[in-house]
């Protein structure tokens, strides 16, 4: 089975993970600068064989869209020009950050690691797709 990546883009910084080889587990990855995201993501895909890709839904309490949705649009186009065969699954990214930060609490993290936004942002990535990998089995 391939592994599957997952992406929570923000407008400064991009979270990365990436599932185990049984497609059962996800794993935290990296962060990238948003400018450098796409041929972050293209890299790993290559690296890790994967033509599966899970990106973050932003959507807010009453179900709407929220503005960042307009660059997620933009960079999955990107990616699907760069990469017309990839299957982009997109996932609720609600919570993540709230899950994420709580999950950085509970593995022991200091207050300053909890502090670099890049550990919520891959911590994030990595909680939207084991949410993935629960509802495909």
């Amino acid at each position: 089975m391939n592994r599957v990546l997952a992406v929570d883009y923000g407008l400064k910084r991009v979270g990365f993970a990436v599932s185990d080889a049984l497609g059962m587990i996800a794993n935290p990855l990296t962060v990238a600068e948003t400018p450098v995201a796409l041929k972050t993501l293209l890299s790993f895909m290559a690296e890790y064989n994967c033509t599966e890709v899970v990106i973050g839904l932003s959507k807010n309490l009453r179900n709407e869209e929220n503005p960042i949705e307009l660059e997620i649009r933009k960079f999955i186009e990107a990616l699907l020009k760069k990469n017309p065969g990839v299957n982009i699954i997109r996932m609720d990214e609600r919570f993540t950050s709230k899950i994420a930060m709580q999950g950085l609490i509970d593995g022991g993290f200091s207050k300053k690691q909890r502090r670099d936004k890049g550990n919520l942002d891959k911590m994030s990535a990595a909680i939207i797709l084991q949410d993935y990998l629960n509802q495909r089995v």
